[in-house]
């Protein structure tokens, strides 16, 4: 482990986001000239700062205005790098060329996807686990689908996070009305139950000492930690949303990394159909990430305490906000789920791994403590005693690295930068050199604690 200070010149890029809304409000109503009579939704008003990844690339643009002649690596918003295999785009091409002709044409689709798509992702991911295709919706991306099961739940229910936790889900929960204002001093939002998932118990939520809520947001593989959850762990998860009559939210984006055993999807654990609804994605999986694609599990045995199925309320959700995702993106969707198509997709996976690899090795031997990195592809990285933007800022001025601040994950994510394995092998490798450098230069002031750990 190392013990750093990190300590912030007076730019810009090193101070944490802190101005209040209604200071940037008033701010802008100066600015302006007449206003309309609408008041503005206070839900929105209760947000605090931008959202994560946005402020990180408007940090990133003035990084770039500063130093126009550097090469900025960026080991921070988890975008993937690797081409789409060719096989996939052919037959993406092939699907759009068609749609120039009669015989090819197509219009609106199915708002839940594509049957034969809804098949294939039913059979690949859960053939064994009884998830029939009616219960599967495609859409245009896993965070686009929390915002739709926001709108299921609606603002009359309680919830409980991890924390550190993925920002989608609390920001969609203030926008929603399911929240109360935020606190500065504990850096939570009111009436969010926040479940402390760190080293001290295995990144898991102590669930004896863990209020009951009516949802529960669970991600595994996690981000921002990497931390995958256990088979008895889940176990423990079900049993407890069974018990409290809650619903589970089970983000399984990462679920591709897994190496060791741990289950992928939550219909993996005995009841779990009759607690949890599960969310995924392409993006991570194939590289769709601009491509945009992802599903959503309801199953049918889900019900509200007065028995009306919860899927049929998610369909209706479906049919009226959305139009269905794009029928290119759904024919390589398809194709990724071929023969052909899912092996070279897992040979992209296992580039992102090795990648995962090197910077796991370099930090480590650098004295700091590493979590995750081994079932996904982020590595949580340790600085005691430091704040993460300080952090971030300081190694994105010295090195010219992005990565993310663990703060902008929930005050659990204080001391931690998120570190990706998403990029280019030369841009890694280069970062790790550039890293090591700039460790080595600190170690001369700042003594290393200890030798290098990993856990999960």
């Amino acid at each position: 482990m190392v013990s750093l200070m990190f300590f912030s010149s007076a730019s810009s890029l090193s101070s944490s986001p802190s101005k209040t809304v209604k200071s940037s409000l008033d701010f802008e109503l100066k600015k302006l000239g007449s206003c309309t009579k609408l008041v503005r939704n206070v839900n929105l008003e209760k947000l605090k700062n931008n959202y994560l990844f946005p402020e990180i690339s408007r940090r990133e643009l003035e990084h770039v205005k500063k130093h126009p002649n550097v090469q900025l690596i960026s080991l921070g918003t988890g975008d993937t790098t690797e081409p789409i295999p060719k096989q996939i785009t052919s037959d993406m091409s092939n699907f759009a060329h068609a749609l120039s002709t009669v015989e090819g044409y197509r219009g609106y689709g199915l708002e839940q996807g594509d049957k034969v798509l809804r098949k294939a992702i039913a059979d690949t991911f859960y053939g064994h686990l009884h998830v029939k295709s009616n219960e599967v919706f495609v859409s245009d991306g896993a965070q686009s689908d929390i915002s739709r099961i926001q709108l299921l739940l609606g603002s009359d229910v309680t919830i409980a996070v991890q924390d550190p936790t993925f920002p989608a889900y609390i920001d969609s929960s203030v926008i929603i009305g399911q929240t109360g204002y935020f606190h500065e001093e504990t850096k939570k939002y009111q009436n969010v139950v926040y479940m402390p998932c760190g080293p001290k118990n295995s990144f898991f939520p102590d669930l004896s000492k863990t209020p009951r809520t009516d949802v529960i947001f669970f991600c595994s593989p996690n981000n921002p930690t990497g931390y995958v959850a256990s088979r008895k762990q889940l176990y423990q998860l079900v049993d407890f949303a069974k018990t409290n009559g809650s619903i589970i939210i089970f983000d399984s984006a990462y679920a591709a990394f897994i190496e060791d055993g741990s289950p992928r999807s939550i219909y993996e654990i005995p009841g779990a159909r009759e607690v949890a609804i599960e969310i995924s994605s392409f993006s991570k999986f194939a590289g769709f990430t601009g491509v945009r694609l992802g599903w959503t599990i309801i199953p049918d045995e889900l019900l509200y305490s007065n028995g009306f199925p919860i899927i049929n309320d998610f369909h209706r959700i479906v049919t009226t906000s959305f139009n269905g995702a794009s029928n290119i993106a759904q024919a390589g969707g398809l194709s990724c789920l071929s023969p052909v198509g899912l092996k070279e997709i897992r040979s992209v996976i296992s580039y992102y791994k090795q990648n995962r690899k090197i910077l796991m090795e370099t930090l480590a031997s650098l004295g700091l403590t590493v979590y995750g990195g081994v079932n996904a592809p982020y590595l949580w990285v340790h600085f005691r005693g430091s704040k993460s933007w300080d952090v971030f800022a300081e190694i994105l001025e010295k090195t010219h690295i992005i990565t993310v601040p663990g703060s902008g994950f929930g005050p659990g994510g204080e001391e931690y930068l998120r570190i990706s394995g998403f990029g280019r092998r030369d841009d890694i490798v280069e970062a790790s050199k550039r890293l090591r450098s700039f460790f080595d230069t600190r170690s001369k002031h700042f003594p290393f604690i200890s030798s290098a750990s990993n856990t999960n």
